[in-house]
């Protein structure tokens, strides 16, 4: 059930998103901006992302939102980095850190300060859980991902029941911020 309310409240998020047609992230992006009266900026990461390290990265500064994604993967990947990273800024999600003392170290210019930030950044699992959902919905609103059928939904179902599927916590509600 868990999973099924969490696709109908981020459903409803993403129904307040201007996707475009055909879509691109960049033109996402550039809508977003427009819509929060604030600059988006995609940005590809520095290098690619090591093993244990995040692959996309989301930055709220006082004056603009800046998203980070790693650019050494499969473009279909690259589009699913971006839109959990903007899963994360349409939920208004924030890290448990205080934000204001970590920018003091981050230079947008400095890939290096960039990379140093990333490990430091942590969300909770439901906002992660949240932003993986607004991901896979984004993909699957334009075409980019299959929609689950009534029977792909049943099998996932039964990959639960029999433990094949590891759960991830219970409820979570994704506000539109």
């Amino acid at each position: 059930m868990h999973w099924r309310r969490l696709r109908r409240q981020c459903e409803k998020v993403i129904g307040e998103i201007p996707l475009p047609e055909p879509f691109s992230a960049q033109e996402l992006c550039t809508r977003l901006a427009a819509e929060r009266s604030r600059p988006l900026h995609l940005l590809p990461l520095p290098t690619p992302t090591a093993p244990g390290t995040p692959s996309g990265m989301w930055l709220a500064t006082e004056r603009a939102d800046y998203v980070f994604y790693d650019e050494q993967t499969s473009p279909l990947h690259q589009e699913h980095i971006i839109m959990h990273e903007i899963g994360h800024m349409v939920c208004d999600h924030r890290s448990g850190i205080d934000d204001l003392r970590l920018y003091r170290h981050i230079d947008i210019t400095d890939p290096q300060s960039i990379r140093q930030a990333l490990p430091r950044l942590r969300y909770s699992d439901q906002q992660e859980q949240e932003a993986e959902m607004i991901a896979t919905l984004i993909l699957e609103a334009v075409g980019r991902l299959p929609t689950p059928s009534r029977l792909s939904g049943m099998l996932a179902g039964l990959e639960s029941a029999m433990g094949l599927r590891g759960h991830r916590g219970t409820g979570a509600s994704c506000s539109h911020g």
